[in-house]
């Protein structure tokens, strides 16, 4: 694959160095992750920054995923000790929830407290995630204000900000922070998949025939039924001199009748439209990671 997945803006090391001295006065880490990556939507600066900390893990926009991998990983953070739960940021029925299990990932600094005598301290959390995950949609939710700024580009959250939302809880907003190098390309490859790096730095083209070519062995039939064509013959004629990523664009290319001046398949506007559609949902329910066999076999 010609993408090359690098991204670290210098915004992203001030940030980091702010957030080393941010979380030695918080509580607990509350982490948001893409349901849909869950691996590679995780910093891993943040186990060694929120080291001692309580941990929260928050699988937000698990509606996009699929149900039962959702509950797979959220079995796969609770045997590493950490409170997860599967959430769409937007539904603030849902995110009410998390109120309670503040609680419960706190129940040691709480009791800790109590037996000092210091009874009432409002819970100090810092919200992290990287860029593009949703961090400032669930801060809103869950305050029931807009009280963070939202947006739906990497980076809109730049400053930090604490929010009370109660006697018992604060929470500090901080820019989401991508870690300096993607030692596995793959997770760069995932971040794109959901619009966390910048698409003008990306081969779109390139991205899309790599995300066909997951669709095409993890959930066979997919894209049948979101671009279903009239004559099936012309994938049959066109098969001989393309592989199969690129008759899945072609096939996308055909059923959305995007076509070149000259009447031929245009990949790129096809490629466009198979990235959109499975990062707004419209293919279904997916989700590009699956639990590490190793880790739960171990544990």
């Amino acid at each position: 694959m010609s993408n090359n997945y690098q991204w670290y803006p210098g915004h992203m090391t001030k940030a980091r160095r702010q957030m080393e001295e941010d979380i030695r006065v918080v509580d607990l880490v509350i982490e948001l992750l893409d349901a849909r990556i869950p691996i590679s939507s995780r910093n891993p600066d943040i186990d060694n920054l929120a080291r001692g900390k309580s941990r929260m893990v928050l699988l937000n926009k698990s509606d996009l995923s699929g149900d039962k991998k959702n509950d797979e990983w959220i079995n796969y953070f609770k045997e590493k000790g950490i409170v997860a739960i599967k959430l769409d940021s937007r539904n603030r029925g849902l995110v009410k929830k998390v109120d309670n299990l503040v609680k419960e990932a706190c129940k040691e600094k709480i009791e800790r407290d109590r037996a000092r005598g210091i009874i009432g301290r409002p819970i100090r959390a810092m919200v992290v995630g990287i860029p593009n995950v949703g961090k400032s949609t669930f801060i809103n939710s869950f305050a029931g204000r807009a009280c963070a700024k939202t947006g739906n580009k990497p980076g809109v959250t730049k400053g930090k900000q604490w929010i009370k939302l109660s006697k018992t809880l604060e929470l500090l907003d901080t820019p989401g922070i991508l870690w300096p190098k993607f030692e596995d390309q793959t997770v760069g490859e995932h971040l794109a998949y959901i619009g966390s790096m910048n698409d003008n730095i990306l081969d779109m083209d390139e991205l899309a025939l790599s995300l066909a070519g997951f669709l095409k062995v993890n959930y066979p039939g997919i894209m049948e039924e979101r671009y279903p064509i009239e004559d099936e013959s012309i994938m049959e004629e066109e098969l001989p001199v393309i592989n199969q990523d690129v008759k899945y664009l072609l096939r996308a290319a055909i059923s959305r009748h995007c076509l070149t001046k000259g009447g031929e398949p245009d990949y790129s506007k096809a490629a466009g439209i198979l990235i959109e559609d499975f990062r707004s949902g419209r293919l279904g329910r997916i989700t590009i990671e699956t639990v590490p066999q190793s880790d739960s076999a171990a544990e």
